[in-house]
């Protein structure tokens, strides 16, 4: 295994246990979530929305092939670790409160930049799409 494929399972790996379990977290209705989503003013209701997107969302990126799964389920994660910073900023939670979404996004990125040709939308099968280049590799594929 090289150290691309590495980096790239590492960060999946983390992004897609952070998102399962938090989600889980939020369906069983632990204390904590529960509290911290008070605290940001949400209804609880919200709580159980979110819980079943962050699984799902955790689930699709281990998934072989589904490329626009995949790229939902990116967008969907970004989406849900910027509303995080922004409502803990907004709610006037500590600085240090932010630091675990950003961490926790930037992981992300780097799982979804990392990802391999198989995993990446309109790369032909067989060939490595350049990372982080969608216009390039879908001109590519589609000569």
């Amino acid at each position: 295994m090289n150290a691309r494929t590495l980096a790239y399972w590492t960060t999946t790996a983390l992004t897609a246990f952070s998102f399962i379990s938090g989600g889980a977290a939020y369906l069983y209705h632990a204390e904590a979530p529960l509290k911290g989503m008070a605290e940001l003013g949400y209804p609880m209701y919200f709580v159980m929305l979110l819980g079943v997107w962050k699984v799902l969302g955790g689930v699709a990126i281990l998934a072989p092939r589904l490329p626009l799964l995949k790229e939902w389920a990116y967008a969907g994660i970004a989406f849900d670790l910027t509303g995080a910073v922004v409502s803990h900023a907004a709610s006037g939670h500590p600085p240090m409160k932010l630091v675990g979404p950003i961490a926790i996004l930037a992981i992300a990125i780097a799982s979804w930049a990392l990802r391999p040709a198989s995993r990446r939308m309109n790369a032909p099968t067989g060939t490595s799409a350049p990372a982080g280049n969608a216009v390039q590799a879908y001109a590519t594929a589609s000569r």
